[in-house]
């Protein structure tokens, strides 16, 4: 009898050990992981009971928060367009979980982030409920809108990215096709609205300014020319106007839009060639300054670089450069360069800093319920990626190349690009990328597919009214 006893007192105990080593390993190590877990109701609820912060830009509420019957706070996006803002802001589902700031800034928002202990530590010493932060976004309102609708409106899948080029703000983030976030955030609807969107064949989950890269076509000549004018080259420099030209050790032969001639054939200048977007003259030009230059200028760029925006971002490419001839087509922003949206952007705003990269940032600051900043952005430099000397032959050659687009206005420094993909007759996808240089402001336009023009379509056709519409609602800017 008294054997028994002591094995099950024994057994009884290891139980007790088991289970208070299985506690102390949840409570210690596992925490996180198990209030993290999406079935975590309890974590869940606790987060609803507490207002989630608001989203705003240029004194617009772009994402708030309301107490249902049941004092749980639901979110909603009470712009007049919501679409212009949803692939920014992103989404808050019961559901689907979050995206865009709402999923990178969720601490911020719902007021966990550690960040803010600096400011909030009496409520977190005291045990009190604190709040979420609030989100103030660079994001000029007219500027998104005009630039979301310019999209829209046309049917055109694409993106538009407007900057501040003296600070990196971002004045326009516009992504088509877009998204009505309100629908995913209401659980009566999420279920309808994430079959509507996930199987769209334009994706508008994905956000197409910063985290689709695309061949840039034309505009890739700004990083050439600037790589031709740090080694030796000058607007007055002569290249070949020729038709067609053969890439080194192939027969293959690389045209000029529709196989004319670059004024003409013969010799013309950079300045001509750039203006004209003559592709001969800029194949000639990359070879001869080689690989290493090409490269070091579009690393200085931004090509291939990623940026912390809050929201998704591709770094781009480059792309291998084994031989001339791949440096040959490489030189016209073919083969394998891809670039996003955003990255055009700041390609074009680094020209008109006097060729000083800035890095693009979103969220202003963070501010409390009263207001008062918590956090703040400053602007930050990235490199030099030209002299301001060589910034300012090349705002001169893309005043001359808006002079030669369709439209194309007095005032305004550009340059369109053309980008072939997918085969012979697919259309092509057309850029724009402009700035104004006596205003602080520079955009940069991609519409896939030529926009609904076929196969002819061309940057100053279909790219080139957008930018310049984003442009003239930049107003005082």
């Amino acid at each position: 009898m008294n054997r028994s006893i002591r094995f099950t007192s024994i057994f009884a105990l290891l139980l007790t050990l088991v289970l208070l080593v299985n506690l102390s390993i949840i409570h210690v190590f596992r925490q996180d992981e198990y209030a993290a877990n999406p079935l975590n109701q309890r974590g869940f609820l606790e987060l609803k009971s507490t207002p989630r912060g608001q989203i705003s830009t240029g004194g617009m509420v772009l994402a708030t928060s309301a107490a249902d019957g049941e004092g749980l706070y639901q979110r909603s996006y009470p712009s007049e367009n919501p679409t212009a803002f949803g692939p920014v802001t992103g989404y808050l589902s019961d559901q689907f979980g979050a995206s865009g700031l709402e999923s990178s800034y969720n601490g911020v928002l719902n007021g966990t982030d550690p960040g803010l202990f600096s400011a909030r530590w009496l409520d977190t010493l005291t045990g009190k409920d604190s709040p979420g932060a609030n989100l103030e976004l660079t994001l000029d309102p007219r500027m998104q809108e005009v630039a979301h609708r310019q999209l829209s409106a046309n049917g055109y899948e694409g993106a538009v990215v407007a900057l501040r080029p003296s600070s990196g703000e971002v004045l326009a983030l516009a992504s088509s096709p877009g998204f009505d976030p309100n629908p995913l955030s209401d659980s009566a609807t999420a279920a309808g609205a994430w079959e509507s969107v996930t199987t769209d064949p334009g994706n508008p989950l994905i956000n197409h300014a910063t985290q689709e890269t695309l061949p840039p076509g034309s505009i890739f000549k700004i990083i050439t020319t600037a790589a031709g004018l740090d080694n030796g080259y000058s607007a007055d420099s002569q290249l070949t106007g020729a038709a067609e030209i053969t890439l080194p050790g192939t027969t293959t032969t690389l045209t000029n839009y529709a196989g004319q001639t670059c004024a003409g054939g013969g010799q013309v200048s950079l300045e001509t060639a750039f203006s004209l977007s003559c592709n001969t003259a800029f194949v000639e030009m990359g070879i001869d300054v080689g690989a290493d230059a090409l490269r070091s200028a579009a690393e200085s760029f931004g090509v291939g670089e990623q940026y912390d925006l809050g929201l998704p971002v591709s770094p781009g490419s480059l792309g291998e450069l084994p031989d001339d001839a791949a440096l040959g087509q490489t030189s016209i922003g073919q083969r394998d360069v891809t670039m996003s949206a955003l990255q055009a952007a700041v390609m074009a705003a680094t020209v008109a800093n006097d060729g000083l990269r800035m890095e693009p940032y979103l969220v202003d600051r963070i501010t409390g319920t009263d207001l008062r900043e918590l956090r703040g952005n400053e602007p930050r430099e990235i490199t030099q990626a030209v002299s301001p000397e060589v910034a300012g032959e090349i705002e001169d050659l893309m005043l001359a190349s808006e002079r030669n687009t369709s439209g194309g206005r007095s005032g305004i420094a550009s340059k369109t690009g053309t980008a072939e993909h997918g085969g012979e007759g697919t259309p092509p996808h057309t850029w724009y990328v402009a700035y104004l240089p006596d205003s602080d402001v520079a955009v940069a336009v991609v519409v896939k597919d030529g926009g609904g023009f076929g196969s002819s379509a061309t940057g100053g056709q279909v790219a080139s009214p957008v930018g310049r519409a984003v442009l003239d609602a930049a107003g005082g800017q």
